[in-house]
């Protein structure tokens, strides 16, 4: 719950694309991909670990190759997102994810571009399937928030 809060106090001050804007900042800092792939694994190892209760089936995103869990909590008109893998690559995808649309209301995460994804180049770095996978995973979490705001109107 810790991250929570902590990921929550993050963007209560960010608008979505102010976080994607950072985040294509931290991105140009890098000359290669291997330094890229790098750190995206470092996000990865910082995610924090999702409660074994949540790793069951219906967390599971759909249309990804690795394994990954997904969760959202929806409190004071935001969502908070959870999640874990089994691929240290794709644990640090879903982290970028989860810090670009977490702590937003659902109008936000349903109207975002994610136009960070293109900029950074990882839809031309990502093979195949885990470019798949990453869409999957937005389209996971859009699905989420508009759950929630179909719940909450």
């Amino acid at each position: 719950m810790a991250a929570l809060e902590n990921n929550r106090r993050m963007t209560e001050t960010q608008s979505i694309e102010q976080i994607e804007a950072e985040i294509v900042d931290e991105f140009s800092l890098f000359e290669n991909w291997d330094d890229k792939y790098e750190y995206i694994i470092d996000l990865g190892k910082k995610l924090p670990p999702l409660a074994e209760e949540h790793k069951k089936d219906e967390n599971k995103v759909k249309g990804c190759q690795s394994t990954v869990w997904l969760v959202a909590d929806y409190k004071d008109g935001k969502i908070f997102y959870q999640a874990d893998s089994d691929a240290i690559i794709v644990k640090g995808l879903i982290s970028m994810l989860i810090r670009v649309l977490s702590g937003h209301t659902p109008d936000e995460i349903l109207n975002a571009k994610m136009d960070f994804i293109n900029k950074i180049g990882m839809t031309s770095h990502l093979a195949q399937t885990r470019s798949n996978g990453l869409l999957a995973m937005v389209k996971q979490m859009k699905n989420y928030a508009l759950a929630f705001k179909a719940l909450n109107q």
